[in-house]
C-alpha cells in the first residue's frame, strides 16, 4: 500500500506520533527525555512550530502541534533526525531509532482539540504507568492545570480557551473533561481518521480532500493546501560532501564518518551505503562498529560529527 502524502498548509494542526524501531524503547531515562524536549524547543525556535500538547512514553511519543508556516515535514525531520543521532551515540545503537516515518493526522482543531488533547494526556494512565495524569512528569498536563510552569515553547491557551472564558474556569473544565474520559474509558478519537489522515467533520474532510486533490493534479497553480512528502533524507553524496568540508578531504576519517552518519542518523540501508562506497554489507556494518568505538573516546571527532549532522538537518 502506497504511503499517503502529507497535507501541509500554514496554520495546520496535527496529532503526530513516532514509535521506536520494532516497538523498542526510545527513551532509556530522564536524560533522553530531556534531550528530546530540547529538540522540541529547537524546532520551535527554528521553524516556529507551536507545541500545544506533548507526552513522552517509553517507546513512542505524542504531539499535538501547529505549523504556522506549513512546514510539518521539515519540523519533524529536525526533531527525529536530531534525536536519532543522539540516541544512537548515547546508547551505542547502530541502525534506525524510529520505525518508519512519523505518523501525522491533520486535525480540525476548534472542533476536535477538546478530544485530542485529553487523549494524549491520558496515555500514561492507559499504559498503567500512573493512576492520575498529573502524576506523570513527561507530559505538559500539569501546565494545563497551572500546577507547573509553562515552557517557553509550549502553548496551552488555545486548547484551554475552548473550555472556558476565564483561565481558572477553563482549567477546571479541562481537568473535569480529562477525568471524565478516564472514568468512561473513551475510545481513541483519532481512530476515525485512519482512512483519510484527517480528523474533522465531513465538510472539513471534503474541503481538504478536494483542495489536496486539486493541488496534486495541478501543482503549478497556487493553493492553500500544499502537498509535501516527508522531508527527504540527505543523499549520500551530500553526506560525503559535508563530511569532507568539516574534516578536510584528506582526513582518514572522511569515508568512515560518512558511512556512520548515513547508517545511524538516516534511513539509508546498509546495501545502499555499500553500493555508494563499493563495499559489501558486512564491511559497512564493521565500519559502523569501529566508528562507535572511536567516538567513545575521540571528543574532537564527536564534535565534528555533531556539526555535520546539524548542517545536514538544516541545510
Amino acid at each position: 500500500m502506497a504511503r499517503r502524502p502529507r497535507i501541509e498548509f500554514p496554520g495546520a494542526f496535527y496529532h503526530v506520533t513516532s514509535r521506536g524501531i520494532r516497538k523498542q524503547a526510545i527513551f532509556g531515562g530522564d536524560d533522553d527525555r530531556t534531550h528530546f524536549l530540547n529538540g522540541l524547543c529547537k524546532a520551535h525556535e527554528r521553524f516556529g512550530v507551536v507545541i500545544h500538547v506533548y507526552c513522552l512514553m517509553e517507546n513512542h511519543y505524542h504531539l499535538f502541534l501547529q505549523t504556522p508556516d506549513g512546514n510539518l515535514s521539515r519540523t519533524m525531520h529536525l526533531i527525529n533526525f536530531r534525536y536519532a543521532h543522539y540516541f544512537n551515540r548515547e546508547h551505542a545503537h547502530c541502525g534506525h531509532a524510529f520505525q518508519s516515518r512519523f505518523w501525522a493526522t491533520l486535525v480540525q482543531a476548534k472542533e476536535y482539540a477538546q478530544e485530542v488533547a485529553p487523549y494524549i494526556h491520558l496515555n500514561p494512565v492507559r499504559a498503567h504507568i500512573v493512576e492520575r495524569p498529573e502524576d506523570y512528569e513527561w507530559s505538559n498536563y500539569r501546565e494545563y492545570l497551572g500546577t507547573a510552569p509553562s515552557r517557553p515553547w509550549t502553548e496551552s491557551r488555545f486548547v484551554l480557551g475552548l473550555f472556558g472564558n476565564s483561565l481558572d474556569e477553563a482549567r477546571k473544565a479541562y481537568r473535569e473533561q480529562v477525568l471524565a474520559r478516564m472514568m468512561r474509558g473513551d475510545p481513541d478519537p483519532l481512530a476515525a481518521a485512519r482512512k483519510t489522515g484527517i480528523l474533522g467533520n465531513p465538510d472539513f474532510v471534503t474541503l481538504v480532500t478536494k483542495a489536496f486533490s486539486k493541488s496534486a493534479a495541478q501543482p503549478e497553480r497556487p493553493s492553500q493546501v500544499r502537498l509535501s512528502g516527508p522531508q527527504n533524507r540527505p543523499d549520500m553524496r551530500v553526506i560525503l560532501k559535508e563530511t569532507e568540508s568539516e574534516l578536510g578531504p584528506r582526513s582518514r576519517f572522511v569515508r568512515n564518518v560518512a558511512i556512520y552518519i548515513g547508517h545511524t542518523v538516516t534511513d539509508h540501508s546498509v546495501k545502499t551505503i555499500g553500493e555508494f562506497f563499493s563495499l559489501g554489507e558486512p564491511a559497512v556494518a564493521n565500519v559502523c562498529r569501529r566508528m562507535k568505538r572511536e567516538l567513545e573516546h575521540n571528543i574532537t571527532l564527536t564534535r565534528a560529527v555533531d556539526e555535520i549532522v546539524r548542517r545536514l538537518l538544516c541545510p
